[in-house]
Parts: C-alpha cells; sequence; structure tokens
C-alpha cells in the first residue's frame, strides 16, 4: 500500500470530453482520483444548477468508472468574490460558495479547495477583507452543516499566497471544517519573492493541510508549464507534506497536446516518482 492517493485536474483534458470520459481517461494514465474545476465560466457554474438526476448520473459514473471525484477546485469567486464591495457580487459570491457545497455533498467531494482571494479584478483593501471574512464565515458554517471540508489554496497575488497568511484566517475563523489546501508551485514562487523556505512555510500549517496542488512553475510564471521544465523541488515538498500528515495530492496541470493522455501517463510517472525517492 503506497499510503498517498494522487489525483488529477480535469483541465489536464480536454473540454470536449464528458466528465465520465475525464473519468475514464484519468484512470488510464494511473491516476488514483480526479478533481473537478467550477471556475468562473458560464460552462463550469453551471454544473452548479444541475439536477437531482445529473448528479445522480455523476456518481453513477464514479461507481462504475471506479475512479471518485475527491475534490473540487472551486475558483469561480476570481469572478464573484466574497470581498466584493458591489453588494449583488458579494452575493452571488456567496451563493456560488453555497452550491458548491450542495453539489460536493450530493456527488460525494470530500474536499473544496478555495481559492484565497478577497477580490481579484479590483482592488484589495481593508474593507475588501473585512467582507470577505464576513461572507467566508457564513460560507464555513454552511459547508460544516453539510460536513465538506475547506482548504484554501495558496495564490499568487499577494493576499493569501503563503500559508502563514491562509493560517490567518484558519485561526480566526476557527473551525474544524476550514483549512489550507496548499498549492506547492506558487507557494515556492512565494517564497522565493519573500526569501522563505517552503519546508518551514508547510510546516506552520501543520494539523490543518488538508491536501497539496502539485504543480509546475518558476519566477512570475504559475501556470502551463511542463513538468521538469519550471523551478519546483517536488520531492522536498511532497515529503514534508507527508511527514506533516497529508496523504491526498492532486496534480495540476493544462495540456493542448494532441497526445494528452500520453503526457498525462508521464505526469503520472514523474510525480509519483518523487513519491519513490524520498519515502
Amino acid at each position: 500500500m503506497k499510503g498517498y492517493r494522487l489525483g488529477l485536474y480535469e483541465k489536464s483534458m480536454p473540454n470536449s470530453l464528458s466528465l465520465r470520459e475525464k473519468l475514464q481517461a484519468a484512470k488510464a494514465a494511473g491516476f488514483d482520483s480526479m478533481e473537478i474545476s467550477i471556475d468562473e465560466t458560464p460552462e463550469k457554474l453551471e454544473r452548479l444548477s444541475f439536477s437531482a438526476q445529473q448528479r445522480q448520473d455523476i456518481r453513477r459514473a464514479i461507481f462504475e468508472v471506479g475512479l471518485p471525484i475527491d475534490t473540487m477546485c472551486l475558483s469561480g469567486h476570481r469572478k464573484y468574490p466574497l470581498g466584493s464591495l458591489d453588494d449583488a457580487t458579494r452575493e452571488r459570491g456567496l451563493e456560488i460558495f453555497r452550491q458548491a457545497v450542495d453539489f460536493a455533498h450530493d456527488v460525494g467531494i470530500r474536499l473544496i479547495q478555495l481559492a484565497g482571494y478577497d477580490v481579484y479584478y479590483e482592488p484589495s483593501n481593508a474593507q475588501t477583507r473585512e467582507r470577505f471574512e464576513e461572507y467566508l464565515r457564513k460560507g464555513v458554517e454552511y459547508a460544516s452543516m453539510q460536513g465538506v471540508l475547506l482548504g484554501f489554496e495558496t495564490m499568487e497575488t499577494p493576499f493569501m499566497d503563503t500559508v502563514f497568511k491562509a493560517m490567518q484566517y484558519v485561526e480566526r475563523i476557527n473551525s474544524p471544517y476550514l483549512g489550507v489546501y496548499p498549492d506547492l508551485g506558487n507557494l515556492t514562487n512565494a517564497c522565493r519573492l519573500y526569501n522563505k523556505n517552503v519546508q518551514e512555510e508547510l510546516a506552520l500549517g501543520a494539523g490543518h493541510l488538508f491536501s497539496m496542488h502539485i504543480k509546475e512553475t518558476e519566477e512570475g510564471k504559475y501556470r502551463d508549464m511542463r513538468f521538469g521544465q519550471g523551478k519546483v523541488h517536488f520531492a522536498e515538498g511532497i515529503r514534508t507534506a507527508r511527514m506533516l500528515g497529508v496523504c491526498l495530492f492532486v496534480t495540476e496541470c493544462w495540456q493542448d497536446s494532441e497526445e494528452w493522455l500520453d503526457v498525462n501517463k508521464e505526469v503520472n510517472r514523474f510525480i509519483r516518482s518523487k513519491f519513490e525517492k524520498d519515502l
């Protein structure tokens, strides 16, 4: 028994595939689970309004394919942030939050990754941070009633680009349902920027780390990179996360190659080799 699960982000597969086909492809590439995306596009947000039958169809696909959807990447709050100064935008953000929790509960998703933004397309200030915390409390309370975990992603903006910053909100909200779901690539860039140590930064979330995104980055670049071509020390970050009790990992990447399945198989081998090297 390897003692960990390695998932695959759904955007590493063509958007033309159905969820069932993506589950089949993730399994064929050797992954243990898939992470579903609820981003700011109308197509992905529409999933939150799926009927009971459509949700049942997803559960059936999970069962028949034999691959779970353990996690959700909820980035729809980029467009509808909880800290927005616009009341309608903020209320829509809370509605998305609650709908995402309901969707996760119905489909069997255990963990929602929250984008660590108070706002994204508008300036951050004391007011946006105050509103973010106010509406975050409402969302966490709702998730706790449904038994769904929430983990902050460490992002590429100064508001929440480190575990230390994420933990400030985790400690203030003080709920067992809110923790940190760090992105190793984003965190690597932040630690270089602030002259910090990735392993020490991860340790600040001890007891509150729910999962980890494994993504390649380099200075100034946060996505669309092939693994092995950036500056992330995967083995060290994975080893530290494992020592801190993390057993659920998700590979985050985007594929535009016609050989996307073969590329994902290679990604799986590359990442698993980092587990084998140091554990």
